[in-house]
């Protein structure tokens, strides 16, 4: 007996075709969300780990900006004191200059002149004074020019005042107040042991 299949077999092929093929789709679906899923999981990973990276650089930014500020804090003080301290030893070094200065002036003013002021800009000296002869003015300015701590005298001016009822010559005398050397202490030669005896 013969057997004869009048099933729609192309129908049924077309189904089953169909049916592969959706299957198909959604298993490549699937597997295009899972690598989608997983490149987004990498990616979200990795802007994290960039943006710790990215606050912890701020952060240390942020911390070096605080140091640098006190740095220059620092060396503003450093240059404040540095400052103070050159004051210091300049005020150290030229503390005696005032002595040896009132001293020579004790010693080579001559008689018969009068100072009204003495004004001393670093090593400049500015002295006005009265004088009854312009010839005081003259010795008074080759005592300056001898003397070991003053030098360069030059006369500004001289002229003719009455002063408590006395006709004298008022001048005014421009010098230097010179920077000595410190002088060593002299060395006194050892007396040479007795002989023992």
């Amino acid at each position: 007996m013969i057997r004869i299949n009048l099933l729609p077999h192309r129908a049924e092929k077309r189904r089953l075709r169909q049916l592969q093929f959706f299957v198909l789709v959604g298993i490549s679906f699937s597997l295009a969300l899972i690598v989608i899923g997983l490149v987004h999981v990498a990616f979200s990973s990795q802007i994290d780990y960039q943006g710790r990276r990215n606050q912890f650089l701020t952060d240390e930014i942020a911390t070096l900006d605080k140091q640098i500020a006190e740095i220059r804090i620092l060396k503003a003080e450093i240059a404040v004191l540095l400052e103070r301290k050159t004051v210091v030893e300049n005020l150290q070094s030229t503390r005696s200059d005032a002595v040896h200065l009132l001293d020579q002036m004790l010693r080579i003013l001559p008689d018969s002149m009068y100072l009204k002021s003495i004004k001393q800009t670093g090593n400049k000296i500015n002295l006005i004074g009265y004088t009854q002869s312009n010839a005081r003015v003259s010795t008074l300015m080759r005592s300056i020019e001898s003397s070991p701590w003053l030098d360069s005298p030059t006369l500004v001016q001289i002229q003719a005042t009455t002063t408590a009822g006395t006709r004298l010559g008022e001048f005014g005398l421009n010098f230097n107040l010179t920077q000595q050397a410190p002088t060593a202490p002299a060395i006194i030669p050892a007396k040479p042991a007795a002989p023992k005896g």
